[in-house]
């Protein structure tokens, strides 16, 4: 499955969990990039979190039978990161991705908000 296909299972499990914010980052013009696309997207409670990463986890499994590569943060569900190696999803309390503001660190990137997709 390419990268474009597997960002819009990702999004879509974000959706089905009421993310807001979501955001699709293109790094695959940026030099050092770290895979093709982060998508970014936050959420209000720890529950919350949690529930996208897992709706995340099912529809790309579901569409792929796909596993994320590393999954990390689901023990202080502050910022869990489930990483399909060519797409990273980052799933943020609002307050932490303000704090780590990673569509600053990675300006290069064409930044597109998932209302502009739908």
């Amino acid at each position: 499955m390419n990268s474009e296909a597997l960002s819009k299972i990702i999004i879509n499990g974000m959706e089905e969990r009421k993310a807001s914010d979501i955001v699709l980052m293109d790094l695959r013009e940026v030099k050092g990039s770290v895979s093709d696309f982060f998508i970014i997207c936050s959420g209000n409670s720890d529950t919350q979190l949690q529930s996208i990463a897992e709706s995340i986890e099912e529809e790309v499994k579901k569409n792929s039978d796909e596993r994320p590569w590393r999954k990390e943060g689901y023990t202080n569900k502050e910022w869990i990161l489930l990483d399909y190696v060519s797409v990273v999803a980052h799933i943020f309390k609002n307050e932490k991705r303000a704090f780590y503001a990673l569509e600053e660190l990675w300006g290069d990137a064409k930044v597109t908000p998932i209302a502009e997709i739908a």
